[in-house]
C-alpha cells in the first residue's frame, strides 16, 4: 500500500490555507502520469494501478486526509487516480541541471528535486537515482542534488548518485548501469516539462522501463506546504 504517513504530522499543524495546499500537492504528486506499457522499452512488466486508487494509501493516511478535506469543500479524496505502488525495483530518477559558479544549484533543479522529493514521499520503498556530473567548484550536479534530498529527510541509503553523465544520453546511459547495479529494473523517470519527451526517448533507447514520469508541472508548488523550504 501507498504510506502517506511521512506527510501526516505535518498535515495535522498546517493552517486551513497552507493543509488545502499540502493536501493538493499529495495528489498532485501521486498523479504521476503512467507511460502506456505498449510503447515502453521493458525488461519489466509495469506495474498494474489498483482497482480502487485509494486501497493504494495506508488507512491511517486516510482518516487524517479525510479529516483535513471535510474542513475544505474543494478538495476531494473520491477518485483519486493514484498510480501502482512503486516497490524496489523501480528506481526514482532525477536528472541534474547546470549548477552555478559556485556549486549550488539554480531553481530549475530545485524545482525538479520538489518534484523528485513528492515522488518519494508517495514511494517510501523506492530507491532514489540523481543523475548529473559538470562540476563547479569541486561539486557534482548528482552531489548537489544527493545532499538536498538528504537535508530534507529522505535517507542516504535511498540514494544513488550518478556523478559522471553531461548531457541527456549520458544521463540515461550511466543510469542504466547503475540501476542494473541496484536490481532495480523500472524508472519512475523526473526532469522539467520542457526536457521530458527528449528524457523519455533516451532512456527507452538506453533499455530502461519508464513506467511513469513527473515534472515540477505535475506537483503544484512542490513539497514547499510541507514547510521544507529550500
Amino acid at each position: 500500500m501507498f504510506d502517506l504517513l511521512p506527510a501526516v504530522p505535518v498535515l495535522r499543524h498546517l493552517s486551513r490555507n497552507t493543509a488545502r495546499l499540502a493536501v493538493r500537492t499529495l495528489l498532485a504528486g501521486a498523479a504521476v502520469v503512467a507511460v502506456a506499457a505498449a510503447t515502453a522499452t521493458a525488461h519489466a512488466e509495469p506495474a498494474a494501478a489498483p482497482a480502487d486508487p485509494a486501497a493504494s494509501i495506508s488507512q491511517g493516511a486516510l482518516s487524517v486526509l479525510h479529516s483535513v478535506t471535510t474542513m475544505m469543500p474543494g478538495v476531494d479524496l473520491p477518485g483519486l487516480d493514484l498510480p501502482a505502488m512503486f516497490s524496489p525495483a523501480t528506481a526514482i530518477v532525477v536528472l541534474g541541471y547546470g549548477l552555478l559558479p559556485d556549486g549550488s544549484m539554480r531553481p530549475e533543479l530545485v524545482n525538479r528535486l520538489y518534484a523528485g522529493y513528492v515522488s518519494a514521499l508517495l514511494s517510501p520503498d523506492a530507491p532514489v537515482i540523481v543523475t548529473g556530473g559538470n562540476p563547479q567548484n569541486g561539486v557534482t550536479e548528482a552531489q548537489a542534488m544527493a545532499d538536498w534530498l538528504t537535508q530534507r529527510g529522505i535517507t542516504p541509503q535511498r540514494i544513488h548518485s550518478e556523478t559522471h553523465a553531461n548531457s541527456t544520453v549520458q544521463n540515461a546511459a550511466f543510469s542504466a548501469q547503475l540501476m542494473e547495479a541496484i536490481g532495480a529494473h523500472a524508472a519512475i523517470l523526473i526532469t522539467s516539462a520542457d526536457h521530458i519527451a527528449r528524457a523519455l526517448s533516451n532512456f527507452r533507447s538506453a533499455g530502461i522501463a519508464v513506467v511513469a514520469t513527473m515534472t515540477p508541472d505535475d506537483s503544484p508548488l512542490s513539497a514547499q506546504p510541507f514547510g521544507i523550504g529550500k
